[in-house]
């Protein structure tokens, strides 16, 4: 059993991100897994591999699967990958939960409520190894998603949402498209105070 050094920590910036998920490839592969894996990855991950937000992470989310070109849900992740993924973390020091289907693990999930328009021809592929890929998702989804997260959750999300500096537009489009994920009106009325304390107060009318 190794021991955690005081360096050793489960935060993930881009070197040690890369690092997990080539190892996940590899375990993969020693593991007798045939197949390519791909996984669509939302968070903190993908605004740090597509270099859209330089910061840290301790997980890498999972919002669904790639099969045959298709999207599918990734609930629940299968036991080779869960296997191989409890593998890395413990070669790297990584949580538990560092590769997890989160925002699409239940009912309410992203990928069961559905995702925006067009949420597919945005993705960016990167490969790992010779049994990953991996589809972080675009700049405009990340949008979406961290609206919805902000309002439901605030902190990072925030500051994540800011980082991106969406245009009204955009912002728009995740709106109308965050409202049909919590249609109460408690969420709506904490979305609009949230639009106009970011000081998109413009389009609050509009959704």
């Amino acid at each position: 059993m190794k021991t955690r050094t005081e360096h050793e920590t489960g935060v993930m910036a881009e070197d040690k991100l890369r690092q997990a998920l080539d190892l996940l490839a590899f375990r993969l592969e020693e593991n007798g897994i045939k197949e390519v894996v791909e996984l669509v990855v939302c968070g903190g991950s993908a605004l740090i591999l597509t270099g859209l937000v330089p910061r840290t992470t301790q997980d890498v989310d999972v919002v669904a699967f790639m099969r045959n070109g298709a999207l599918v849900s990734p609930a629940p992740l299968p036991r080779y990958l869960v296997k191989a993924a409890a593998e890395v973390a413990e070669e790297l020091f990584l949580p538990d939960d560092w590769l997890n289907n989160g925002p699409s693990s239940g009912e309410g999930g992203l990928f069961q409520m559905g995702l925006p328009e067009g949420f597919a021809d945005r993705l960016q592929l990167q490969k790992f190894g010779d049994r990953l890929i991996v589809h972080f998702i675009g700049r405009l989804d990340q949008i979406h998603f961290k609206l919805y997260a902000a309002v439901d959750q605030g902190g990072y999300h925030i500051t994540d949402l800011q980082s991106l500096s969406p245009t009204s537009e955009e912002m728009l489009l995740a709106a109308k498209w965050t409202i049909k994920q919590d249609v109460s009106e408690a969420f709506c009325l904490l979305l609009k105070e949230l639009m106009i304390g970011l000081g998109y107060e413009n389009i609050v009318a509009k959704f």
